[in-house]
């Protein structure tokens, strides 16, 4: 639960696919109502995944999220679905399925406000965090 709350508190800090205190973090953005990984956000995460040195040494958490449109179920099925497809990437770019762990969100949690559109476009995102394994 610690982890948890450090990681929340990161996020809200608006941290950007980088470096701190050795997390590292990275964001896919989906349309509304979708779970489809554009080609230029699945490129960027393989040169996110490459430039990572010693995958094997970091947990690979996702947070999926989403905005308020539609109701709370549709948003957690739409929660797992956005997890899954950032999963079946990462599964292909061979990181090991048992470094990955998943916490789906839905409209619960949102960073951003989901009153104005920019805020809606911002929620809708799933947020892969490497944690490092201590030994």
């Amino acid at each position: 639960m610690k982890r948890l709350l450090i990681i929340l508190s990161i996020l809200f800090a608006g941290v950007e696919a980088s470096c701190q205190d050795s997390l590292i973090r990275k964001s896919i953005y989906f349309g509304g109502g979708s779970y489809f990984i554009d080609d230029f956000q699945v490129e960027e995460l393989q040169q996110f995944i490459q430039d990572v040195e010693r995958l094997e040494n970091y947990e690979v958490i996702i947070f999926s999220h989403t905005d308020n449109i539609g109701g709370r179920e549709y948003n957690e099925w739409l929660s797992r679905m956005r997890s899954g497809a950032v999963i079946e990437e990462l599964l292909q770019m061979n990181v090991p399925a048992e470094l990955i762990k998943t916490r789906n969100f839905g409209l619960s949690n949102p960073l951003y406000t989901n009153t104005s559109h920019n805020g809606r476009v911002m929620n809708r995102r799933v947020d892969i965090i490497l944690w490092p394994i201590v030994f």
